[in-house]
């Protein structure tokens, strides 16, 4: 993963371009009918059962709205929350707080119900020592929002992004004219840039398990859409020479049976990409 500096970086590009896309040259429906004066209070209102994720970054939404509001935080990210439970209250201007409303919102409910996937995922893990992993099957424009949900729901992130890992899939190793040239290739590249990224590789079948082996300097091998008894015959050759992922349409039904296999980890698109909003408010109190 990128450094913390980057990834804040990511956060104040998403609420600056967040708060663009939404108020553009201004909240005219509160600027209409509430003086730039009033004060308020609101409470962010659970109206679902699941693990809450966002309150760190609701509270760099409001500073970056306004500064001056203040926010008082009674559950914090990665707690289990139910049906009535109340996150935190915000007070200020209350034109301040109508502002940063939706993309508070809009990011809580999608980082919660993430967190609260990944944690059912984390659970179906308990004892096996494997762990899970999310993907690049993000969003366009939040992939930091979904990532930092992913960790605060129990489970691990992958590469952030193109650049800070090397991942050599089927495309790259057929492009690169197959699997021992594509990792030669790779590491005199890295070693030309003076870069020192890990190498993963992804194997579609355990010939290619075992071509891989032949090369050091490899991170983790992919098992890309392997069934139980190749998973466990691959670990079983791969053995401590590197790390080992599995990947390729593992369902909460499938999950345990190959972390029983022996894998490091799993990785699930389905973290990021298939999951239902949790309900949340905003209510003036």
């Amino acid at each position: 993963m990128i450094s913390e500096e980057q990834f804040q970086n990511e956060l104040d590009l998403i609420i600056a371009n967040a708060v663009r896309e939404d108020v553009g040259d201004g909240d005219h429906s509160s600027l209409a009918c509430i003086p730039a004066s009033t004060q308020g209070k609101a409470k962010l209102l659970v109206k679902d059962e699941g693990i809450i994720a966002g309150v760190a970054f609701a509270k760099q939404v409001f500073n970056y709205v306004d500064p001056e509001l203040k926010v008082e935080v009674l559950v914090k990210d990665g707690a289990l929350v139910k049906y009535g439970d109340i996150v935190f209250y915000v007070e200020g201007s209350s034109q301040s707080i109508l502002k940063a409303e939706r993309l508070v919102l809009n990011a809580m409910q999608r980082m919660s119900a993430i967190a609260t996937k990944t944690a059912d995922f984390v659970s179906l893990l308990d004892g096996t020592g494997t762990k899970i992993l999310d993907t690049r099957k993000t969003t366009p424009g939040i992939r930091a929002l979904e990532k930092w949900a992913v960790k605060i729901g129990g489970g691990e992130n992958h590469r952030f992004a193109l650049y800070d890992m090397i991942m050599l899939k089927d495309n790259h190793i057929d492009f690169a004219g197959g699997i021992t040239k594509a990792i030669q290739k790779t590491q005199d590249y890295l070693k030309e840039k003076g870069k020192d990224l890990k190498i993963i590789v992804e194997a579609r079948n355990l010939d290619e398990v075992d071509e891989i082996l032949k090369s050091d300097g490899v991170y983790r091998i992919l098992l890309d859409n392997f069934d139980y008894e190749q998973t466990r015959e691959a670990v079983q050759r791969i053995g401590e020479k590197c790390l080992t992922e599995s990947s390729g349409g593992i369902t909460e039904d499938t999950i345990r049976k190959y972390a029983e296999c022996g894998v490091d980890y799993i990785s699930s698109g389905a973290l990021t990409h298939s999951v239902y909003n949790m309900d949340l408010s905003l209510k003036a109190v």
